[in-house]
C-alpha cells in the first residue's frame, strides 16, 4: 500500500466513524455509485454551499474595473420536458464509448477512454486489455441519462430523464427571468441542486458518483466583453477555493487545450485538486466560455428561431427613427462540483501528529467547520455543569456548538478533533475560583485562559464570523 492510498484509506475510515458521509442504504449491502451524508457531512456540505451562495448570489465580488452585476437564484424541478434534452445535445451526444469483456467469468463493462486504469476483474494487478485472458468488444456508444417515465403508462411518449446537470434549467429559464425581473445584461442566473449521471465504472469514493450536486452559474454578457468576463470568473472561482483553506500546491488550475474544447467553446479552464487517491489533480469545477451555444439551441428548438432570446443592446446610441440593435449574449459558466469540492476539504483538512495524544484531528477552515465549538465541564459534579450549560446555551444561539460532561477531557477533546472543531471551553477547578475557563486550540492543541464571560466574544474575534 502506498503512502496516498494509506491516507486516503484512513480519510474514508474518519469519515465514517465519525459520522460524515456512509454508503447508501448500507443496511441492504449498498448500492454502487451513492452516497449519504452523515450528521457533520451534512452540515459540512451545508457551509459549503451556504458560502458559495452568499460569496456569488447574495454579495458577488466585483467586476473588471470594479464594476457592479446583478446575480439571482432559481431552483429548477429535476425531470424537465424531454425537448430540453433533445435541443441541448444529451439525447444524441451524451455518450461514452463502452467496451465489454467476453472472457468467462468476467463480463466486465469499461469505459473505452480509460483501460490503463481499469484494473480487470479477473487479475487486479494488471489492467483492462492487457491480460491474456481478456476479450475486449469493439467500443459502443452508451447513454449517461437516467430515464423514468411520467404517469401511468410506461411508453415512448411518457419517457423522461433525470436531469444531467443543472445548466440547462437555467436556459431553459432565461426569458423568464428577464421578464420577471429587472435584470440587465451582464447579470448571472445562479442554482445549486442534484443531477444524476449513470457511470458505468463509480469510483474514487464521492469524487465520480452517479447522484451528485452543482453549484453553478451561467453568467450573461455582451459578446465583445465575453472574454474579460471569462478571465475575470476563472480568477475568481481560484481566489474562492483559496481563501477557504485549499492550499495553492494542491490546487491546480488549467487551461483547456483546443483539442479538448467542446465545439461550441471558446475557452476553458478546468480548476483541479490533487487528491490522495490520484497521481493525477482531477477536476473541481469547470469556467466555460460557452458562447450563445445555448441560448441559439433553445430558441430554435422552441421557438423555431435561434435568435428568438436575443436582447436589446441599451448601450448603442441611435440616430431618431432607428430601432436599438440586438444580440444574443454570450456565456460563461463556472460549474462547479459541492460534493467534488466537499471531499477536497476534507483531504485537505486531514491531518495526523503522531506527537499529540488523538494524532488524526480535521483542520478545517473556521467557516466550514461543521460544529465550531464546544463546552466540557471537566466533570459532571462539583457545580461545573451549572457554569457550563449557559456558556453553552449563549453560544449554540450564534454558532453550531456541542456539550458534552461524560468521559476523559482527553477523549472528548480527541472526538472534537475528529470533528475539526477549532475551539473547546473547558470549565473546572479554577473556574470557580477566578471565574475562567480554558480554552483549547484544535489546530495545535495550545491553552490559554480568558474569563467565562468573554467565551462568545473570543470565539468571534477568532473565527472571524
Amino acid at each position: 500500500m502506498n503512502q496516498q492510498t494509506d491516507v486516503m484509506e484512513k480519510i474514508v475510515a474518519l469519515c465514517r466513524r465519525r459520522g460524515f458521509i456512509f454508503g447508501s442504504s448500507e443496511i441492504y449491502g449498498g448500492i454502487g455509485g451513492f452516497w449519504d451524508y452523515g450528521p457533520l457531512g451534512c452540515e459540512l456540505k451545508r457551509n459549503i454551499k451556504d458560502a458559495w451562495w452568499y460569496d456569488n448570489v447574495r454579495n458577488p465580488p466585483l467586476g473588471p474595473n470594479g464594476r457592479e452585476f446583478q446575480m439571482v437564484g432559481v431552483d429548477c424541478s429535476i425531470i424537465m420536458n424531454p425537448k430540453v434534452w433533445e435541443a441541448s445535445g444529451h439525447v444524441g451526444g451524451f455518450k461514452d464509448p463502452m467496451v465489454t469483456c467476453k472472457a468467462e467469468g468476467c463480463k466486465g463493462l469499461f469505459r473505452a477512454d480509460q483501460l490503463n486504469s481499469s484494473p480487470c476483474p479477473l487479475k487486479p494487478s494488471k489492467m483492462a486489455g492487457e491480460s491474456e485472458k481478456c476479450a475486449l468488444t469493439e467500443p459502443r456508444a452508451f447513454n449517461l441519462m437516467f430515464e423514468t417515465h411520467t404517469g401511468a403508462l410506461q411508453d415512448s411518449s411518457s419517457k423522461v430523464y433525470l436531469r444531467p446537470e443543472t445548466a440547462q434549467g437555467i436556459f431553459a429559464n432565461f426569458p423568464n427571468v428577464m421578464s420577471s425581473t429587472r435584470v440587465k445584461i451582464p447579470f448571472g442566473i445562479a442554482q445549486i441542486g442534484k443531477a444524476f449521471r449513470n457511470e458505468i465504472n463509480p469510483r474514487n469514493y464521492t469524487f465520480r458518483s452517479r447522484e451528485f450536486e452543482q453549484m453553478e452559474i451561467e453568467f450573461f454578457c455582451k459578446p465583445e466583453e465575453s472574454m474579460e468576463w471569462y478571465e475575470f470568473w476563472r480568477n475568481a472561482r481560484i481566489k474562492w477555493y483559496e481563501s477557504l483553506g485549499i492550499k495553492s500546491d494542491k490546487l491546480r488550475p488549467r487551461q483547456q487545450g483546443k483539442e479538448e474544447l467542446a465545439h461550441y467553446s471558446k475557452a476553458c479552464t478546468d480548476i483541479e485538486y490533487l487528491f490522495p487517491f490520484s497521481d493525477e489533480p482531477q477536476e473541481l469545477e469547470g469556467v466555460a466560455h460557452r458562447g450563445s451555444f445555448d441560448l441559439n439551441q433553445h430558441g430554435k428548438h422552441s421557438r423555431g428561431d435561434e435568435n428568438a432570446f436575443a436582447v436589446i443592446d441599451e448601450d448603442t446610441p441611435t440616430v431618431a427613427g432607428e430601432k436599438k440593435g440586438k444580440y444574443v449574449p454570450h456565456v460563461i459558466e463556472p460549474s462547479a462540483g459541492a460534493d467534488r469540492f466537499t471531499l477536497a476539504v476534507i483531504c485537505e483538512a486531514y491531518s495526523y501528529d503522531e506527537s499529540r495524544a488523538s494524532p488524526e484531528f480535521m483542520k478545517f477552515h473556521p467557516r466550514l467547520a461543521p460544529i465550531k465549538a464546544a463546552v466540557f465541564p471537566l466533570v459532571a459534579k462539583d457545580g461545573m455543569p451549572e457554569i457550563g450549560e449557559p456558556i453553552y446555551r449563549e453560544i449554540k444561539k450564534h454558532f453550531p456548538c456541542q456539550y458534552d460532561a461524560k468521559q476523559s477531557i482527553g477523549k472528548r477533546y480527541a472526538r472534537m478533533d475528529e470533528a475539526g472543531t477549532p475551539f473547546c471551553f473547558t470549565i473546572d477547578g479554577q473556574t470557580k475560583e477566578d471565574g475562567t475557563v480554558t480554552v483549547r486550540n484544535r489546530d495545535d492543541a495550545s491553552q490559554i485562559r480568558i474569563d467565562k464571560t468573554r467565551c462568545l466574544e473570543y470565539l468571534r474575534d477568532q473565527l472571524g464570523l
